[in-house]
């Protein structure tokens, strides 16, 4: 099977032809990447948007690779497209992070923490429980999601133990005449 398959020149042309592939496909999967993301937080018209873009390219490149199939040497670009897209479609991802989430905090130092909170300008709400080893309090906190990784560090610095849960928001809505303010 592998000794009718040769190996064609690698020429200047079939070099650029490889880049070509592997730049299209970066693109097309990094926008594959930010496709879900929307897809996730309920931005539709931008998913449909991305998607569209991200199905046009790949229609364009597949085309290209599968007309070329006695030029392996495309394959390889291809692939190597496809996995940097990926990386690079994770990297964007993070940079934008787009939508909000809810960091959940279990503490024995609730008062506390919730002070620490609300003194660093974060909306804190607190409930009391009871968990396995007696009362906790539950904190909420709900923030745009690139300033979630900010909490964690500043919950351990009150209480090194305390358990933390993010979630990703869906939706979220404010009452009219709640009293609540979002920023």
């Amino acid at each position: 099977m592998f000794a009718a398959l040769q190996m064609p020149e690698i020429t200047l042309e079939v070099i650029l032809g490889g880049v070509g592939v592997a730049a299209a496909r970066v693109i097309d999967v990094s926008l594959g990447v930010l496709r879900q993301s929307s897809v996730r937080n309920g931005f539709r018209k931008s998913a449909w948007t991305i998607g569209f873009i991200e199905a046009l390219i790949w229609v364009l490149v597949v085309s290209s690779v599968v007309r070329n199939l006695g030029n392996p040497i495309l394959a390889v670009f291809y692939a190597l497209g496809f996995a940097t897209g990926t990386f690079v479609g994770v990297t964007l991802e993070g940079v934008l992070a787009r939508g909000e989430q809810v960091v959940r905090i279990f503490t024995h130092e609730g008062d506390r923490m919730s002070e620490l909170f609300r003194e660093r300008g974060w909306r804190v709400t607190q409930f009391e429980g009871k968990g396995r080893d007696g009362p906790v309090q539950l904190l909420f906190i709900h923030v745009a999601r690139r300033r979630a990784p900010q909490i964690a560090p500043a919950a351990r610095e009150c209480d090194p133990g305390c358990f933390i849960v993010v979630d990703d928001v869906r939706s979220s809505s404010v009452g009219a005449g709640a009293g609540l303010v979002r920023k």
